[in-house]
């Protein structure tokens, strides 16, 4: 008995995505913000840690961090950066501060939380429950003495406050199907070229999309986050043609109807 019990659980917990991914849920204690403040956060640490540990000319296109070659020395200035973002009055901050902010806490964050579980073949062996699928549920953060999650930045803050679905491209699960970690820290400078990059380069590689024979073969984000790509399978056909290029821009423009969707998403370690 006890081990049906156990194989259900398990069942259960790796069923978990199929059933849906979090819906945005505005947190309004994070609507707050400054205009007039034109205060800048500073992200030098985790440039530091990019430029060091990731790899962004892997063959596969898919970025890769060296998360075994992290020293001792960079660890803890990693730990500095993100003791630094959760010290910050992001409150405070301008919008495009704050975009930029959550943006980055959410990437070191999810970093540092592999390397204290690491090694990993997958970030959904770290679990924030019996029936959780990955850390996403874990309290991981405290900024202006709230408790938050990767779940509260991505689903009660990023989403609903900014409604810019290339968010998607932007936080990183520290897996191969996910949209590559960018190699710089987002800035109120930079933000928007980092986010139609990264739009771009995900729609054009094979785990983005792709057609193959009479099917559109798709990230899985585009099934989770449906919501957020104009809430129809039209929606995120008008999304994917703005990005594709190429072969996949002409057979997506010359398409006659909507295609029969395909999804998948590889949990693999970003390694």
């Amino acid at each position: 008995m006890l081990r049906r019990v156990l194989l259900l659980c398990i069942t259960l917990s790796l069923a978990v995505p199929a059933l849906g991914a979090p819906k945005p849920d505005l947190w309004p204690r994070w609507q707050a913000h400054n205009p007039a403040n034109t205060a800048r956060v500073d992200h030098a640490n985790w440039q530091g840690f990019l430029t060091t540990y990731l790899n962004a000319d892997h063959p596969s296109g898919i970025y890769r961090v060296r998360y075994a070659q992290v020293s001792d020395v960079d660890r803890r200035a990693l730990g500095e950066y993100l003791g630094a973002l959760q010290a910050t009055p992001v409150s405070t901050l301008n919008r495009s501060e704050q975009k930029a902010y959550w943006i980055n806490l959410y990437n070191a964050a999810t970093v540092w939380e592999i390397l204290e579980h690491y090694p990993v073949q997958s970030i959904r062996e770290i679990r924030s429950g019996w029936f959780s699928a990955g850390p996403w549920d874990r309290k991981l953060v405290t900024v202006e003495g709230e408790k938050m999650s990767l779940n509260d930045i991505e689903h009660r803050v990023l989403r609903p406050i900014f409604a810019d679905n290339r968010v998607h491209y932007a936080v990183n699960c520290a897996s191969l199907g996910c949209p590559n970690l960018q190699p710089a820290p987002f800035t109120a400078a930079n933000t928007e070229a980092l986010l139609e990059r990264a739009a771009r380069a995900y729609v054009n590689h094979p785990r983005g999309a792709r057609l193959e024979g009479g099917s559109l073969h798709l990230s899985s984000i585009y099934d989770w986050f449906q919501v957020d790509f104009g809430e129809s399978r039209t929606g995120v056909l008008d999304h994917l043609r703005r990005y594709a290029e190429g072969a996949l821009a002409a057979r997506l423009t010359h398409a006659l109807g909507v295609p029969a969707f395909e999804y998948g998403y590889d949990w693999a370690l970003n390694e």
